[in-house]
């Protein structure tokens, strides 16, 4: 057993003992990729539920699958891990049956989501929190994710040419980021009024005349970069230069403010203070602000009051936007300071600002 899977049974193992459990038995995609450090046991990308189980008690970890993802999983995804696969014929509703109940038995078990064959009570969130710090490793791998991330969304934005279409950009974006080994969970587009009326534009054929934004989150190895990029065809506008300087100043403020301790309350009302500072009090209201993430897009999203609090090497992504505008990247919690891991590399930037503090932060690129 590597040192991060070593690291992460004994949160595992742990978490057992303070619940009085024998296992655990993880179907969700997050959890599956957290425990095998970044297998897959999906098949439809659209699902949050994959179509294997990890099985993981004091001992170790076994995963169940029929024998269509047995042999990938062996042979691809856990290999050298250790991890054992048990298999049973997809078409055997009796040997799945058979299969479940001789692993399982009378084991004291909590289950992630709905199981076949196991009666159990569903893990509590408490159990998420195991995710939430990263190890070394997957800190190198979010590092190169986010590089990646940002090498797809900014040449696609650099290459795109008055006339194309939202769909346009949206499929070059996927194409971009699959060459890249990643997988656009999130992808949206907006042009022109579309970027003017919706925080969440999903791509249609509008053609873009004036002005576009860029938005994913993009996933490899079960983890998960944000980001968001704007440009223009032609200079932009006295109001349009004055909301984006007060949006970077906002994700400033969110930004440098993340430390370990910090609670998500209180960052949210830093935002709202910044907002207000900017001149424009109620756009936080528009949309939410963003949060932690790590093996989803966002694990808890800041609202006023949480309680929660951020974390040492817990990743974040804060999203503040203001009509027709939007500033987001993903950031690692430090100790000393956020890190910036998807930070703009080919790209203008503008300086964010906030009590003495100052960032670099993406401005709108004109084209």
């Amino acid at each position: 057993m590597d040192q991060a899977r070593s690291t992460k049974h004994q949160l595992v193992a742990v978490y057992l003992k303070q619940h009085h459990l024998d296992a655990v038995l993880l179907s969700r995609r997050c959890n599956f990729s957290w425990y095998t450090s970044g297998a897959h046991n999906h098949v439809a990308e659209a699902a949050d539920i994959g179509s294997s189980w990890l099985l993981v008690d004091r001992h170790g970890a076994r995963v169940l699958a029929n024998n269509i993802e047995a042999q990938r999983l062996a042979g691809e995804g856990l290999r050298g891990t250790g991890i054992e696969v048990v298999e049973f014929p997809w078409f055997d509703g009796a040997g799945q049956r058979e299969v479940f109940a001789k692993l399982l038995g009378p084991a004291r078990l909590a289950v992630d989501a709905k199981a076949p064959f196991a009666d159990a009570p569903l893990l509590g969130a408490d159990f998420d929190r195991l995710r939430w710090v990263l190890t070394a490793g997957e800190i190198e791998r979010y590092r190169a994710l986010c590089d990646d991330t940002v090498s797809a969304i900014e040449s696609v934005a650099r290459a795109a040419r008055p006339g194309c279409s939202e769909v346009d950009l949206a499929a070059e974006l996927s194409s971009g980021l699959r060459r890249r080994g990643c997988l656009p969970w999130v992808l949206l587009v907006g042009a022109d009024d579309r970027l003017e009326r919706f925080r969440h534009p999903l791509p249609t054929d509008l053609r873009v005349r004036h002005r576009f934004m860029l938005v994913t989150c993009a996933e490899r190895g079960g983890l998960l970069a944000a980001c968001s990029r704007l440009a223009s065809f032609g200079t932009i506008s006295a109001e349009l230069a004055r909301k984006h300087q007060a949006v970077a100043n906002v994700d400033t403020a969110l930004i440098c403010s993340t430390r370990p301790g910090a609670t998500l309350g209180e960052l949210f009302s830093i935002a709202q203070e910044a907002y207000a500072a900017n001149g424009f009090p109620d756009e936080w209201r528009m949309h939410h602000q963003g949060g932690s993430c790590g093996y989803l897009p966002r694990e808890l999203k800041a609202a006023p009051g949480d309680p929660t609090v951020a974390l040492a090497d817990q990743a974040f992504a804060w999203n503040p936007s203001i009509r027709g505008t939007k500033s987001e990247d993903t950031i690692l919690c430090r100790p000393g300071g956020a890190e910036l891991l998807s930070r703009p590399t080919d790209w203008p930037t503008i300086i964010g600002q906030w009590k003495g503090r100052c960032l670099a932060r993406p401005d709108i690129r004109v084209l």
